[in-house]
């Protein structure tokens, strides 16, 4: 398992952590994943045999939101 820990920039309330976990919860290969608009950023735990580091920064930036 990989751990990766991307800064997210637009987050404004627990809807908008919900729609990002929700995001790439969708990806193959997710174990788990935590959106924070506190800290400004999703940690995702998961297996890079299954989903690429890019996949998850293009799920998150395809629901609104900008990896940065």
């Amino acid at each position: 398992m990989e751990k990766l820990i991307l800064k997210v920039e637009g987050m404004s309330c627990g809807h908008c952590e919900i729609a990002i976990q929700d995001a790439v919860r969708k990806l193959p290969g997710i174990k788990k994943v935590k959106a924070s608009k506190r800290k400004k950023e999703a940690t995702v735990e998961y297996d890079a045999a299954s989903v690429s580091a890019e996949q998850i920064t293009k799920a998150i930036n395809d629901t609104g939101y900008q990896v940065v």
